[in-house]
């Protein structure tokens, strides 16, 4: 299927510093397509060096605009003549203080102040919002109550809260925030992509994702013991970006995107890692028995509760990405890959130590 788009309009990518973000402004470049690259701080050079870089690479241009998720009106000026608005910014953090002030307000506002800038924009035609998995399920345990036992478009998380899970609660209250000011127009269409953990490496090496945390514990030492077997579902960042611009420019996109290429667990996922990396690094090795988790998971990680541990270590995980290879057309990268890639990245950036 042909892209389709108008060179000379530019595209907006909120939190343009992010990790999918990276990619997908990478992506636009290539298009040579102009980016307006809304960030806190466009005078921050050390945030802003890697799109930088991208750019004397790529045919497109970027365009820097300060922008914050929760000043009204902030999107206005760099939202003018772009055909597109990406949508990606949104905390992923999941260790915080207040829920409610670091995770659902920047969600929630954030996507709300976005979408009354596009309201105001007579140019854009289509808003692509990354959502995430999140806001289809809260805890494995969850999949157990679906059809067929496999998640897919048509659900959504319902047993996340302010207590439970507030990251999962603040993806699905914002992705419901942008589906509800979609549907009072018919100028703008809203195209939704919910991937799973994000994997992969970034075009910013020191990226501040809760993924780039996981993926170094399986080399520097905090994960030796072993693993929980916690199942999950991954893709690859670079997928991600590829179906957010199909998203963007295939005429017939619509609706939710499960993005996940991989029904995986953590063990398997470290598995990926040994022959290359093995001898060198304290890859884990052994999955943790689940009562074991339930002792010692809260006190190694406080955000990892008895509730956490006994709603998702050792319950299946399973979606449908049918509908991503279908009208996204997407193909899914290799586990391996991505691990291993991402791994020689945490490597090369120095943010792993090899063994004495």
């Amino acid at each position: 299927m042909e892209l389709v788009f108008d060179q000379n309009k530019p595209v907006l990518v909120t939190g343009a510093t992010g990790y999918v973000a990276g990619w997908v402004i990478e992506r636009l470049l290539t298009l040579g397509l102009t980016v307006h690259a809304a960030v806190r701080n466009p005078n921050d050079v050390k945030k802003i060096a890697h799109l930088d870089a991208l750019a004397k690479k790529h045919t497109g241009n970027i365009r820097y605009f300060k922008a914050d998720l929760l000043n009204h009106g902030d999107y206005d000026e760099a939202m003018k003549g772009c055909q597109v608005v990406f949508h990606t910014a949104s905390p992923f953090v999941l260790n915080v203080q207040d829920p409610q002030k670091d995770l659902v307000d920047p969600a929630v506002l954030g996507t709300r102040n976005v979408l009354e800038s596009v309201n105001h924009c007579p140019s854009v035609e289509r808003v692509v919002l990354t959502s995430s998995c999140a806001a289809i399920y809260g805890d494995n345990i969850d999949v157990a109550n679906t059809p067929n036992n496999i998640l897919t478009e048509e659900i959504w998380n319902t047993s996340s809260s302010l207590q439970h899970n507030p990251y999962s609660y603040s993806k699905t209250l914002a992705e419901a925030e942008a589906w509800k000011m979609a549907e009072t127009q018919n100028r703008w269409r809203l195209v939704v992509i919910n991937p799973s953990l994000v994997i992969g490496p970034g075009i910013n090496p020191n990226a501040t994702s809760e993924s780039f945390n996981l993926v170094r514990q399986f080399g520097d030492g905090r994960a030796k013991m072993g693993v929980p077997k916690l199942y999950i579902g991954v893709v690859d960042v670079r997928d991600v970006a590829d179906a957010h611009v199909r998203a963007a420019f295939l005429p017939n996109a619509q609706g939710r995107h499960i993005l996940s290429g991989h029904d995986t667990n953590l063990a398997e996922m470290a598995a990926c890692l040994l022959p290359k990396f093995g001898n060198s690094y304290p890859i884990p090795k052994r999955i943790l028995p689940k009562w074991l988790v339930w002792l010692v998971g809260p006190l190694a990680d406080k955000t990892f509760t008895r509730e956490i541990i006994r709603r998702n270590v050792n319950i299946p995980w399973r979606a449908d990405n049918s509908k991503s290879r279908r009208e996204l057309c997407l193909t899914y990268r290799s586990l391996n890959d991505s691990m291993n890639e991402f791994f020689e990245q945490l490597v090369q950036s120095g943010q792993l130590n090899a063994k004495k």
